[in-house]
């Protein structure tokens, strides 16, 4: 079975503990000039040939165990691989018998029912201890009947639950006009890409071949044939989405056959145009397993080179074995993780440093998206191309903060050089501001509020609108290649940045964890743009950054953060090495890197454990959807923690106490 794609393997590097030499057991910090050359060392020794970074980026067992049911959907059944996916999901389920979205987290009944349903088909005894636990928490929670829209959908793949428990979402509206209600260009790009491999699973009702003939009845409270209540009709708007959806599900019935066999071709030959190679369709694993799904209920076999490849590229989201443990990731990182470890690299400033920076660009550079207009074109037909995607292709997938960072890293090095690369992704950047001065991740406008609310939308995920963190990205680009306050866009976009910030002071963090890294993102924008640190808005940031800063000098917020009730409590678990270096930059770039709070910081991190270029950090810092999908970028407790240091460093030794670079 092939793998992903993965860097060098330091797994036997040594854990760097640092030793106590007093009889209460504190550990003196120890030389940040040490800390930072170590780290600096071996995190060059993790960069490919080619110039690029790479580090495993890690969800929660849902993916795995989608792995595992696709694998059953299709009759290609890899014991050993198998195998190693149960280990994995075994081990992260939590004391109270399900599994959660992230390590520490609430119960989640659809990852639950997906990784019990996994571990059955893998053969584990469904009266085992940990599966009679599993099973127990699910029954108490309602039964799988509770799960989500997307698992229910699998499970009526499976046979589990009849078709009625789904919610309508017919292949014609590939037909659509864009001024209708409902619209591919009016959802995110992750939504779109889901979705049109899904129409034509729903327009075929195929049946998984499940080899083993095995199902999850037992996690039922109803039999699901007896089951009336799949979905929640608490408000009047749901009740009035489900009225409409049950309209579309008996017009469905009446759908000429040849209207719908074009309509499927029109999805498949969309998925065709995007199929992506080795990448994958959106190159992110829900769509890519769909559309494999597709292909085989279209009749397409194994050896199909569509198909063939389509699979490759999941197979390639593996990560290596490990200790008999193995997962799947739900899509790769190598642009994001070589352009802040160039980022970092260069903050640290010494020649093997700037070496090995100078060598990620041209690899970088190769990547940048020059004569593809994506999707984001529907509604910027007139922006040229010249954005960076996440991963290694996704051309009709670039997003501005990929781009944003990348393009720093160019300019910060050699912006004569590079100056066209630069120049372009400006232009994208500037023609992909929203009308209300932010931007979001992949697509411009992508604020259809009201599409949340449709029964296929339950996860509340389905749109891509403008957030502080990402627009704050864009702000320190463009002000650190030279736009002005005074520029339009740049205006624009800290109109938005302040009107944004929350009455305490911080920033939402929608693609990281949470406040903390929101604050950072804006904090390192508004300084790039020559805000007084002494006003209202940086003032109000860093009392509530120091409010937050714990006992041993840390920061840590957990997932519990996107939740309004849970808030405060996420603050108290636990420090990260990660959120603490976010914490960290955000008040150097307020102009604090004098202050104790500082001191206090920059003390945690040379103090804590460290293993080969990575601080010890098994907590997940980042996001994919808030409430629905939690992610660890295991390279976050490399370069970010060795950036505050060097920066740290950097800003004490010269005459500027505040960041000259947007990051």
């Amino acid at each position: 079975m092939e793998v992903a794609r993965a860097g060098p393997d330091r797994r036997s590097e040594t854990i760097v503990r640092q030793p106590s030499d007093s009889q209460d057991g504190t550990v003196p910090a120890p030389n940040i000039e040490q800390v930072i050359e170590d780290a600096a060392a071996s995190l060059r020794r993790l960069q490919h040939d080619d110039g690029h970074w790479l580090f495993e980026l890690e969800a929660d067992a849902t993916i795995p165990a989608e792995y595992v049911l696709l694998n059953h959907f299709l009759d290609e059944i890899d014991p050993e691989t198998e195998a190693r996916l149960g280990v994995y999901i075994r081990a992260r389920q939590a004391d109270h018998g399900g599994w959660p979205l992230f390590p520490g987290g609430a119960f989640d009944i659809s990852c639950t029912v997906k990784a019990y349903y996994a571990l059955k088909l893998i053969g584990d005894d469904p009266e085992a201890p940990h599966m009679v636990r599993a099973r127990k928490a699910v029954l108490a929670a309602g039964g799988a009947a509770r799960c989500n829209v997307f698992t229910r959908i699998t499970l009526a793949l499976f046979g589990q639950v009849p078709w009625r428990a789904v919610p309508s979402m017919p292949v014609e509206m590939m037909n659509l006009p864009r001024w209708f209600p409902f619209h591919l260009d009016k959802v995110s790009y992750w939504s779109r890409t889901t979705i049109v491999p899904l129409t034509i699973l729903l327009a075929l009702k195929p049946r998984a071949r499940n080899p083993r003939g095995i199902g999850i009845a037992e996690l039922f409270t109803t039999p699901p044939e007896r089951e009336w209540h799949f979905f929640p009709r608490e408000t009047l708007t749901q009740w009035s989405f489900l009225t409409l959806d049950r309209v579309l599900t008996v017009g469905e019935k009446a759908i000429p056959g040849g209207v719908r066999r074009r309509a499927i071709d029109k999805a498949l030959d969309w998925c065709m145009t995007r199929l992506n190679g080795e990448d994958g369709l959106g190159a992110i694993f829900p769509p890519m397993a769909n559309v494999v799904m597709a292909f085989d209920a279209l009749g397409y076999g194994s050896d199909h080179p569509p198909r063939r490849t389509a699979r490759r590229a999941l197979d390639l989201l593996l990560t290596k074995p490990a200790n008999g443990s193995q997962y799947c990731q739900p899509c790769v990182s190598p642009v994001w993780d070589t352009g802040l470890a160039a980022l970092s690299l260069m903050e640290c400033d010494g020649e093997d440093d700037r070496r090995a920076a100078d060598d990620s660009l041209p690899w970088l550079a190769d990547l940048q998206i020059r004569d593809v207009a994506g999707d984001w074109a529907a509604m910027r037909p007139d922006a040229p191309p010249g954005g960076w995607a996440f991963q290694y292709r996704n051309d009709y997938y670039p997003d501005v903060d990929d781009t944003a960072v990348v393009a720093m890293a160019l300019h910060r090095a050699d912006p004569e050089t590079h100056r066209e690369a630069i120049e372009r992704a400006a232009a994208w950047i500037v023609a992909m501001q929203n009308e209300n001065g932010g931007w979001g991740s992949f697509d411009a406008e992508n604020e259809h509020y009201s599409l949340n609310h449709i029964p296929f939308a339950d996860h509340g995920a389905l749109l891509d609108p403008a957030t502080a963190d990402v627009s704050a990205r864009c702000m320190s680009f463009l002000c650190q290649i030279g736009y002005s306050r005074q520029h339009k866009t740049v205006a624009k976009g800290l109109a938005y940045l302040l009107a944004e910030q929350e009455e305490n002071g911080s920033w939402f963090g929608r693609w990281g964890t949470n406040y903390i890294y929101g604050t950072w993102s804006v904090l390192c924008a508004l300084n790039a743009a020559g805000e007084n640190p002494a006003s209202s808005a940086v003032r109000k940031a860093v009392a509530w950054l120091e409010a937050k800063q714990r006992a041993d000098g840390g920061w840590g917020e957990t997932g519990d953060s996107y939740y309004a009730e849970r808030i405060e409590r996420s603050f108290d678990v636990v420090s990260t090495p990660s959120q603490t270096a976010w914490a960290l930059l955000a008040l150097m770039a307020a102009g604090e890197v004098q202050s104790d709070a500082v001191q206090r910081g920059i003390d945690y991190l040379c103090r804590a454990e460290r293993q080969g270029a990575k601080w010890l950090e098994d907590d997940y810092t980042a996001v994919g959807f808030p409430r629905v999908f939690y992610l660890r970028y295991h390279g976050y407790s490399a370069y970010f923690p060795l950036w505050a240091l060097a920066r740290y460093r950097s800003l004490m030794g010269g005459n500027d106490h505040r960041p000259r670079y947007g990051m």
